[in-house]
């Protein structure tokens, strides 16, 4: 069975309350819940969200250490300003799917630039929370190739 490390970055635990109107009203859990549900047969997913860089940089480093066929990321803010985590995925070297609940291209100009797609093998934007079902089916469907 697939291992795929989920994980979302700075102001993410706020989904459902955090501007609904921009990122909808469903919750981290709700998400978490919906691609537990639909992977079931197919995928083991672990989950990670924190506001500290320096621990979600700590948390990709741990992969040195485990088996993961994949990651998906929802770097929040730090898309925008953190070469670090753009480095601790290189190292890393495990494929990465970067995603976006929002269109960031169709937002404030410093949203437009990202230090992570390109390490990333495919970026996800605008979908809202199917970006994350997206890209794990990505993930999914490349391993099978």
């Amino acid at each position: 069975m697939n291992k795929f490390l989920i994980l979302n970055g700075p102001n993410l635990n706020l989904l459902g309350t955090r501007e609904p109107k921009l990122y909808g009203t469903k919750t981290l859990l709700d998400l978490e819940a919906e691609l537990s549900a639909k992977t079931t047969n197919c995928a083991h997913l672990e989950f990670f969200q924190t506001n500290y860089e320096g621990r979600m940089i700590e948390r990709i480093h741990q992969l040195a250490d485990e088996s993961v066929d994949g990651i998906v990321i929802n770097p929040g803010a730090w898309t925008h300003t953190s070469i670090a985590l753009r480095d601790a995925f290189i190292v890393i070297g495990a494929p990465v799917v970067e995603v976006h609940i929002s269109n960031i291209h169709a937002r404030e100009s410093f949203r437009h630039r990202s230090f992570i797609s390109d390490v990333a093998m495919a970026v996800i934007v605008g979908c809202g929370l199917k970006g994350y079902d997206f890209a794990l089916q990505m993930l999914i469907s490349t391993l099978e190739d």
